[in-house]
């Protein structure tokens, strides 16, 4: 990573670096709360503090919550690199959630291949990029899954403006983009650079299906978790809409704002978008809704980050 310098000069620039990642998540935690053109902070504030039901007890609730949405990312992640090497869950944790804090200015969570794969030699990377890649299109398989169909189940319940001629087209021309894009990289060989694509797939084909199944299997529960502390959310801001028509937007509202092209920085406006029209629809006012997605990226991004800081800031480079 540095090359030939000199040992102290390695551990000046690493720790220098360190202090940037912190101070740069944070700065743009502040950012995203004090700058958000659709929802004034200071109005979330209030709102929140003369909502009566935001107790200690249920704070408490949904901080448990986040515990395990947390715990069993943490848990898949571990299961995930015991294909190869056995870690405690201390380790994961440290690399789960020191990744995440080290990711939140880069494009999609970019940043957190790259990180995580810095927590190992330089011989077991690639193998820790493809993990993370599987670890993540595990869950996003989840959410396509469930998400189509509570969308199939929304859109035949509830009347919508959606243009389904558009919604084709741009389905029509992403498909003819990933196609040109994958034979692109299948005749280039290449992929991440020092990635072969004929590599990375043999590879998946050689890890134990326990893996796959397992990894699956947490991602549902962790589906299931921050998908129910949503409805909760707005339960505690007086949505009175039943579990499962509340479930059907929220499944919808994952799965578009899932497969709408952004990069991570604007996921919270994404996510606010999606949900604003689609909770429009069953009766949800406009504030309610930024209002939930607000505290849901408090407790799953913003809460486990400022833990993850700390492991930045302790990072050390393994020793080989």
């Amino acid at each position: 990573m540095f090359g030939t310098l000199p040992h102290k000069t390695k551990q000046f620039f690493l720790v220098l670096i360190k202090l940037s990642i912190v101070v740069g998540a944070f700065y743009f935690i502040y950012n995203k709360l004090t700058a958000n053109p659709d929802l004034d902070f200071q109005d979330f504030v209030n709102y929140l503090s003369e909502n009566n039901k935001f107790s200690l007890k249920t704070i408490s609730f949904l901080v448990v919550l986040t515990y395990f949405n947390w715990f069993f990312e943490i848990l898949k992640w571990r299961v995930l690199v015991s294909s190869f090497k056995k870690i405690s869950f201390h380790k994961a944790l440290e690399q789960s959630l020191g990744s995440l804090t080290a990711s939140l200015l880069t494009p999609n969570r970019i940043g957190e291949y790259g990180v995580k794969a810095m927590y190992y030699k330089p011989s077991e990377r690639k193998r820790v990029v493809a993990l993370n890649l599987l670890g993540n299109s595990l869950q996003m398989l989840v959410t396509v899954l469930i998400g189509s169909a509570g969308l199939y189940l929304f859109l035949n319940q509830y009347e919508t403006d959606i243009d389904y001629y558009k919604i084709a087209r741009f389905g029509a021309i992403t498909l003819i983009i990933a196609a040109v894009g994958i034979i692109a990289i299948t005749k280039s060989k290449v992929l991440f650079k020092w990635f072969s694509l004929e590599k990375m797939t043999n590879y998946f084909k050689q890890l134990p299906f326990k893996i796959y199944s397992i990894g699956f299997v947490l991602a549902v529960i962790r589906y299931a978790i921050f998908s129910f502390q949503f409805y909760y959310i707005l339960t505690l801001f007086g949505v009175s809409t039943s579990y499962y028509n509340t479930l059907l937007v929220i499944t919808s509202m994952y799965l578009l704002a899932s497969v709408i092209p952004s990069i991570f920085i604007f996921d919270v406006v994404i996510k606010s978008s999606v949900a604003v029209y689609l909770f429009a629809i069953v009766g949800v006012n406009t504030f309610t809704v930024l209002s939930t997605v607000t505290v849901m990226w408090l407790l799953n991004v913003v809460l486990p980050s400022v833990f993850g800081s700390i492991f930045v800031l302790k990072f050390k480079l393994p020793k080989y």
